[in-house]
């Protein structure tokens, strides 16, 4: 097997690191401004298995800030493109590409294989709170995504406990419904206490559990799926580690 081009990356956590990354499983739900740079992040770190997942297509809108997004990729698969760029990258990863929205219902299905760990780059709530909490009960280590939109300032993103987080309205709203569902803490949460520059809000109708996004910046949420890598790869290390 090629393992050359990690060699850099070798000098920096060693061989059994490297060993450990390629046996490891790491699914990703969504493709957009967040999850495309965390799974790009994550195969170039060296994982040997990973699953992505994403419903949607290329929007010109996308292109401010999604690695899928250029002129020539309008209308097209954004988990196809990514698909091509992670075989491109590491061409013995194994990858699963899943082209659906992750509906609540879906769930079950996509969550019996398994994992090594999750990351959540939802943007819509239901069902966000739903593959957080369906991790939560089957156990595996979970790394979501807060909100990167309204926000300037990259170097204020942090990793912490759900619980921990504050100044952000995703976050906001997934520790009140988790609450009801009697869930006060638990998993890593990627989020920023910057606070939300609330005029750049716009309604939506509704569609696919979204009703409402803020503005975007090229850099934040590429640094939020760089942030949401940086945990997971140093999560799959000292879980082995301390094994």
């Amino acid at each position: 097997m090629e393992k050359d081009w990690l060699e850099r990356t070798e000098l920096l956590i060693g061989k059994q690191n490297i060993d450990r990354l390629a046996k490891a499983h790491v699914l990703v739900v969504g493709m957009g401004g967040v999850g495309s740079y965390a799974a790009e992040m994550i195969c170039r770190a060296g994982v040997g298995h990973m699953t992505i997942v994403d419903g949607d297509i290329v929007d010109r809108t996308n292109r401010n800030r999604q690695l899928p997004a250029l002129f020539s990729t309008e209308g097209k698969a954004k988990v196809d493109i990514m698909a091509d760029r992670l075989l491109d990258i590491n061409p013995n990863l194994k990858l699963k590409k899943i082209q659906q929205f992750l509906l609540p219902e879906m769930l079950e299905v996509v969550l019996e294989e398994q994992f090594d760990y999750v990351v959540d780059c939802i943007d819509s709530i239901t069902p966000k709170l739903t593959l957080i909490q369906m991790c939560m009960a089957k156990g595996y280590p979970l790394m979501s995504s807060m909100g990167a939109g309204g926000k300037l300032d990259p170097t204020q993103i942090r990793i912490s406990d759900i619980s921990k987080s504050f100044n952000c309205p995703m976050a906001r709203l997934v520790r009140k419904r988790l609450h009801k569902a009697g869930i006060k803490k638990g998993f890593k949460a990627v989020w920023s206490p910057e606070e939300v520059i609330e005029e750049s809000v716009k309604m939506t109708d509704g569609s696919n559990f979204k009703k409402s996004f803020y503005g975007t910046i090229s850099y934040v949420p590429s640094a939020f799926g760089i942030v949401c890598a940086s945990g997971v790869i140093n999560g799959l290390i000292e879980t082995e580690e301390k094994n």
